[in-house]
């Protein structure tokens, strides 16, 4: 009788050898899991980045903010003033043509809103003013500074878009606030 060896045709013998060898399997398993990994590790910088972001702007409204409520002119704070102190501290970050800035002063006991000034569009729906209040009203001042932080990632399935969401021009809006009231003079 034959060998089982002997009478296989070469084709079955390659097919076979190919089959056992495990060489290269390595490198076919991480080209299945390689996307997933590599767009998990870019949505968690991206979220880290935005968040990084967001807190610099934070910083950057309290801080500023401040000059507002210490103001000592004779007339109200110009807006140059504010954004001439403001932009340097956002400069590494954000570029500050494209961040809006609205200042709102409210009288004692008025209800102060608080809707964002865009739509899940992007459009603006609430135009931005500047009206810190005059020196020694005793008004409360509310800034406000907002900016669409583009988003890359999310084109890859994680979505954390709040301005054209599911678009491949999808944006986060950040958005900073600081309050305070104006000392009516002694």
């Amino acid at each position: 009788m034959p060998s089982p060896l002997l009478s296989t045709s070469p084709i079955a013998l390659a097919f076979r050898h190919f089959r056992r060898n495990r060489g290269g399997s390595a490198a076919v398993e991480f080209a299945f899991v390689a996307p997933i990994f590599f767009a998990l590790i870019f949505a968690v910088f991206e979220t880290a980045l935005m968040f990084f972001a967001g807190q610099v702007l934070e910083n950057a409204v309290q801080d500023s903010g401040r000059m507002v409520y210490v103001w000592t002119g004779k007339s109200p704070l110009p807006q140059s003033t504010f954004t001439t102190d403001f932009c340097p501290r956002v400069q590494l970050l954000f570029n500050c043509a494209n961040v809006s800035i609205d200042m709102q002063s409210y009288p004692p006991g008025t209800p102060i809103p608080t809707v964002a000034p865009y739509d899940g569009s992007g459009n603006q729906t609430t135009p931005m003013s500047w009206n810190p209040g005059s020196p020694g009203s005793g008004n409360t001042v509310v800034l406000r500074v907002f900016y669409k932080w583009p988003l890359v990632v999310t084109g890859l399935g994680y979505n954390i878009a709040n301005i054209n969401r599911g678009s491949i021009n999808s944006q986060r809006l950040l958005t900073a606030s600081a309050g305070f009231r104006i000392e009516p003079p002694p």
